[in-house]
């Protein structure tokens, strides 16, 4: 009898020795943006944001900006009604048809009986002949670009047609832009006088007849 009960607590022992614990991936990091964030797009509606509803609709549980069977007149811009200072952005983003520009719109604002945004842009498509995607533009501002990425390097990223998975991290004077995966922008702003917090918006540039398609939108306040 002893030898018996020996046994079964020998053979119990090695059984729950192998069997996985219930709780057997709570070591594992946490992922704090997907615990954190908020979404900025719900997949079905545009609300929390204003725009022009011509050139900006739902499709696919995506925000998509701009037209294939038209040109665009100028640009267009879709954008929250709230503002953001310090933030983890994220978001994923593809180009269709014959234009090939377009871009997020950061720490921005409205111009005043105009279509057009001031401020940050993270830029996606092509411009001056050369790959944009991950660059740091300041639009209708100091209407420059701020930095961006070798042409090659922006060329290799990039899944032409085909959805990118982009961030946004600004804290303070830092701006720090990736385009899957991969740093694109590390830029310190020394002017002082640039504010610092301001609207997000979704850009469709003017030009041919083009789509910007925008999904995954999802911020963290640092």
């Amino acid at each position: 009898m002893i030898r018996t009960l020996i046994a079964f607590s020998v053979s119990l022992v090695l059984a729950l020795a192998v069997v996985p614990c219930g709780n057997a991936h709570s070591d594992q990091p946490v992922d704090d943006f997907a615990r954190k964030s908020l979404a900025l797009f719900d997949g079905e509606t545009l609300a929390g944001w204003e725009g022009n509803s011509y050139w900006f609709r739902v499709e696919e549980d995506a925000i998509v900006a701009g037209r294939l069977d038209e040109k665009i007149p100028h640009n267009e811009f879709l954008c929250t009604t709230q503002n953001y200072d310090d933030f983890d952005l994220r978001f994923e983003a593809k180009l269709v048809g014959e234009g090939n520009n377009a871009g997020v719109q950061f720490r921005s604002k409205r111009v005043p009986g105009s279509t057009e945004v001031s401020g940050y842009q993270c830029d996606i498509g092509i411009a001056w002949d050369r790959p944009i995607w991950g660059a740091l533009y300041d639009e209708s501002r100091r209407r420059k670009m701020l930095a961006e990425p070798a042409p090659e390097v922006a060329k290799d990223l990039v899944k032409e047609g085909q959805w990118n998975s982009m961030r946004v991290l600004c804290q303070g004077s830092s701006i720090q832009i990736f385009v899957n995966g991969k740093q694109t922008v590390d830029y310190t702003e020394s002017d002082q006088n640039i504010p610092a917090f301001g609207i997000i918006g979704l850009q469709i540039h003017s030009g041919k007849p083009t789509e910007a398609w925008y999904r995954n939108i999802r911020v963290l306040q640092l």
